[in-house]
């Protein structure tokens, strides 16, 4: 099965930080990330800039206003797609990665989100 993860923080909380101190969070993840990538399940991970922007469709026409849609302090801050088993084994992928694994995101409000996907085309 194929799995979607979505990496959430809190833009507040990381934005209020010295770039120094965030800089040398994000070394503390390299590590992490390295074994992520050593399960060989990782297909793709991605990280985010925090330019959003929202599209709809309304009275025919397509709409685009400027994200996130709604009121929150959390934003997703990476993506990542893997291969488990089932929804047990990737529970335990997703557990290697830094989101989970660096004790700073806990005040950041770094989480993750599973989601097994349906439907994946790779033209690889």
């Amino acid at each position: 099965m194929i799995f979607l993860c979505m990496g959430y923080f809190n833009s507040e909380k990381m934005h209020a930080r010295p770039n120094a101190e965030i800089e040398a969070v994000m070394d503390e993840c390299q590590p992490h990330t390295e074994k992520f990538y050593e399960s060989g399940k990782v297909l793709l991970d991605a990280g985010l800039e925090s330019e959003i922007k929202n599209l709809r469709r309304v009275d025919g026409k397509v709409i685009v206003t400027d994200g996130p849609y709604t009121e929150t302090k959390e934003l997703i801050g990476s993506i990542f797609i893997f291969e488990a088993e089932n929804m047990d084994e990737a529970i335990q992928i997703a557990s290697i990665h830094p989101t989970t694994q660096v004790d700073k995101g806990e005040e950041f409000g770094w989480r993750i989100e599973i989601r097994p996907v349906h439907y994946f085309k790779n033209d690889k």
